[in-house]
Formats: C-alpha cells, sequence, structure tokens
C-alpha cells in the first residue's frame, strides 16, 4: 500500500464507496492481500531521519525500519541515515536534502522513497513535490504490516479503523480530482459536494460502523475475561520478534505461528500452562516496538487491557539483540502507557542459544533491575520445564490445599472446583465425591463453604 499525493496512473479508477462502503476504496491499495505479494513489488530507499545525539544506535533503527519494509512485501534497494539538527515543518528535512535523497535513491533504482519518521499531510505532498518521488512514511509501513498478518475478525476490525483514520486527512491527496464538485440542487441553491466531502462523509459512516462492531467484539473479550479471574493469568510481553509465541508454543504446545517476522502475532491467544486444571492461563499478545502509531495503540488498547488484568508479566528480552536496553525502556512504557506499571513481573532473556558466547550474568541481573529473571532458549525442553514450574510456583505462592466433598446433589459444584482449582486427587463415594483440591486461597474457602466441607 501507498499512501502519498502524487497522482498515479493506478488511482485512475478509485471507486468511490458510493453504496458507503469503503472496502473496495481500501482493497484498492490491499488487493491481492489474501496471497503472499512477492518480494520487491516496490523497490525502496530507506531513510532513517534521526536528530543528533537522540538514539544510541542509529543503525540497529536503520535495519528495524529495512525489516520492516521487508515484511510488508517490498524490496530495499538502498539505505541510509538522515542527521536532522532542527525539523523542518513543511518538510521535516530541508527541500534540498530531500534532493539529494532522491538523486541517490533514483540512481539505485527505487520508485518509493520510505521515511522512518511519522509525517504529516503536508509533509508528505511537499517531499513529493520535492523529490518526485512517491513517500511512505513510518505508520503507513507499519499499518500495511499489521495489515498483512491480520487473520481475525477483531484484528482486521482494528487494523481498518487504524487504517481509515491515517487516510482521512490524506483525502486530497489519492490521485483525483477531488474539488470537483457534484450536482447541485435545481433552483440555483448553491454546489452540490465536492468529491473530497462525499469521501470524506462516506468514510466516516465507514469508522462509525466499524466502531460499533469493535464495541460489540470488545463487550464479549469483557465478559470472556471476567469469567477468566477465577484463574491465574501469566501474559507474555516484550518487543516484537522478542520469541514470545516461540515460547508460548513451547510451554503450552499451543502451536501457534512463530515465524521470525515482525509482528507475526496481533491477536491475545491463551492456553492452559498446568498439566493439571485450568487453574493457571497463559497469554500470548501482540509484541510491541518503539514509536508505535497511536492509532494502533488505540486499537489493540482493549486487546492488551488482558496485560492490567494478570497475576503475573513474562517480559521477554531478545537477549542477542544489540538494542535490548531500548527493548526494554519500550515496553516498560508502554506498560506505563497500558496501566500496569505496577503488576507484577518475571523477565525472561530469550535465546541465549544465537550469541557466540553466553551472556553474562552480571549483565542480565543489571537488565532486570533487580527484578527475578531466568535466561534461557525456547528450544531447550528442560529449560523451559524449569521456566514452567517457576511460574506455576509464583502464582501458587498463596494457594492452600484442601479436602472437600461433594454431594451428588450438589454436582454443579463440580464444575467450579475444575474451572477454578487443580484437582489432586479424587474419590467416589456411595453419596458423593471426595476431592482433594488445591487453589487461591479464596476460592478454596468459598468452594469449602459451598459444600460445608470437613477436614478428613
Amino acid at each position: 500500500m501507498k499512501f502519498h499525493s502524487t497522482p498515479l496512473a493506478e488511482h485512475a479508477e478509485v471507486p468511490l464507496a458510493d453504496a458507503g462502503r469503503l472496502e473496495d476504496l481500501i482493497a484498492h491499495w490491499t488487493r491481492d492481500e489474501s496471497t503472499p505479494r512477492p518480494t520487491g513489488a516496490n523497490a525502496c530507499y530507506v531513510v532513517s531521519v534521526q536528530r543528533r545525539g537522540d538514539r544510541e544506535m542509529p543503525d540497529a533503527c536503520l535495519d528495524e525500519m529495512v525489516s520492516l519494509v521487508a515484511t510488508q512485501g517490498d524490496g530495499v534497494v538502498g539505505r541510509e541515515i538522515c542527521w536532522l539538527d532542527r525539523p523542518d515543518p513543511r518538510t521535516l528535512i530541508r527541500r534540498g536534502v530531500a534532493a539529494r535523497l532522491a538523486e541517490r535513491a533514483r540512481a539505485c533504482g527505487a520508485d518509493l522513497l520510505v521515511l522512518d519518521a511519522e509525517l504529516t499531510p503536508s509533509q508528505t505532498r511537499n517531499l513529493e513535490q520535492a523529490t518526485g518521488l512517491p513517500i511512505c512514511d513510518r505508520e503507513a509501513v507499519i499499518l500495511n504490516v499489521f495489515e498483512r498478518h491480520a487473520t481475525t475478525r477483531r484484528a482486521r476490525i482494528q487494523v481498518e479503523i487504524a487504517h481509515l483514520e491515517y487516510l482521512r486527512p490524506r483525502i486530497r491527496g489519492i490521485g483525483l480530482n477531488m474539488d470537483q464538485q457534484a450536482g447541485g440542487i435545481l433552483g440555483g441553491r448553491g454546489p452540490g459536494e465536492t468529491k473530497s466531502e462525499l469521501l470524506a462523509r462516506q468514510l466516516d459512516g465507514r469508522l462509525a460502523d466499524l466502531r460499533d462492531r469493535l464495541v460489540r467484539l470488545e463487550g464479549a473479550d469483557r465478559e470472556e475475561r471476567r469469567q477468566r479471574r477465577q484463574c491465574a493469568r501469566v501474559v507474555l510481553v516484550g518487543y516484537t520478534n522478542a520469541g514470545k509465541t516461540s515460547l508460548m508454543n513451547a510451554l503450552t504446545d499451543a502451536g501457534l505461528s512463530s515465524r521470525d517476522r515482525l509482528f507475526e502475532t496481533l491477536d491475545t491467544t491463551s492456553r492452559a500452562l498446568s498439566r493439571h486444571g485450568g487453574d493457571v492461563l497463559l497469554s500470548d499478545t501482540v509484541g510491541f516496538i518503539r514509536n508505535l502509531p497511536d492509532r494502533l495503540f488505540a486499537s489493540f488498547a482493549t486487546t492488551l487491557a488482558e496485560v492490567c488484568e494478570a497475576s503475573l508479566l513474562l517480559v521477554v528480552l531478545d537477549v542477542s539483540s544489540p538494542e535490548i536496553e531500548a527493548h526494554l525502556r519500550t515496553t516498560q512504557a508502554v506498560l506505563e502507557q497500558l496501566g500496569a506499571a505496577d503488576v507484577p513481573r518475571l523477565v525472561v532473556f530469550n535465546k541465549c542459544d544465537v550469541p557466540d558466547t553466553p551472556p553474562d550474568p552480571a549483565r542480565l541481573a543489571e537488565l532486570s533491575g533487580g527484578r527475578a529473571h531466568v535466561a534461557l532458549s525456547s528450544r531447550d525442553p528442560a529449560a523451559v520445564a524449569a521456566l514452567r514450574q517457576v511460574i506455576l510456583d509464583r502464582v501458587r505462592a498463596d494457594h492452600r490445599v484442601r479436602e472437600v466433598f461433594v454431594p451428588y446433589a450438589r454436582s454443579e459444584i463440580v464444575g467450579r472446583i475444575y474451572a477454578r482449582c487443580r484437582v489432586l486427587e479424587s474419590t467416589a463415594t456411595p453419596t458423593g465425591t471426595q476431592f482433594v483440591i488445591e487453589g487461591e486461597a479464596h476460592t478454596v474457602d468459598e468452594i469449602a463453604r459451598a459444600t460445608r466441607s470437613r477436614k478428613q
């Protein structure tokens, strides 16, 4: 998908969604997204725009942007860092600098200039006039990546909302004559709507419809999370591509897709962690990234709400990444933004099998900030089994073991026992079932009162 202002031949027949449906409009840029596009659909020249002194590892930031471009299905023919003393409000970078970037991009055969920066619509138009090349900013690239990886109904709605909000202020630049007016009312009562006004009104209608659908889905999610409050919940969080899904698969045999791609996971998925009942649930969440567009953060805020309700957060870090400190800072900032700064955490240093030398324990202790931490590879079954036991011990620290007797006449309580507790032993008697259960103290006491249990 290319969001830019310069009229192109491909924009000659952009649908105006006269029936009030903007699926066709979005499909104009995302056609054939149901199947992977061949690598190199666009030849991109990637420029990381950085202010002097702002970033410690500019090369790593440029590498990340190149990875995002590759993940959206485009080829990279050139790359460079553009240092900025002071941003130009009209073009972000000065016109002379932009012209020189365009020359180098054309020399490499590029047909799209990608900037690692968030541009306003006017900055995008001005840069395109200065360079003569289509411009794609960081937000557009991340939106493209999210769209390619959105598979569920919820994720597709969330991404489309973010896409349309991005498109809304850029209507005048999609290549149409947006100032052309529709027919006015007979009798000379003035002109009708311009195409931009018509499309904006229809786009607003589509956004309202999508938001209404998302609210209904969020209501179902809240009910599901309410039911899960009876279980201890452990949530995986961390920078994108840190190996959260691989760790999820290793801990729970979930069988989720864990390809080495940015934002491979967009939806929260939960599986039982304990082998003896579903009293502990492990959830995988969408990965974090620096400068995540506000539109996407707002769209996925409800999906990430489970983070705030967790009993324990597993903060997963890629120990092989040269920017592990920046990834940790980003993760902490997002958790604070979500209101989850006080949730208990266990830091998991993943991918310990990737570096040539084992990580320094003192360095890991420093990065964890004094918190409990574990270093492992998700490919090591013994280390994964040890981590599972550490997690269970943490969340079951206040658990209690108790015997309860459930008469056959009170069989509805059996479902509560299996849903909320770990059943260590069960014995059938002529009048009911004797259970030995383990669970949170308040849960065990509640079940005991309901069954009028007695110690045996």
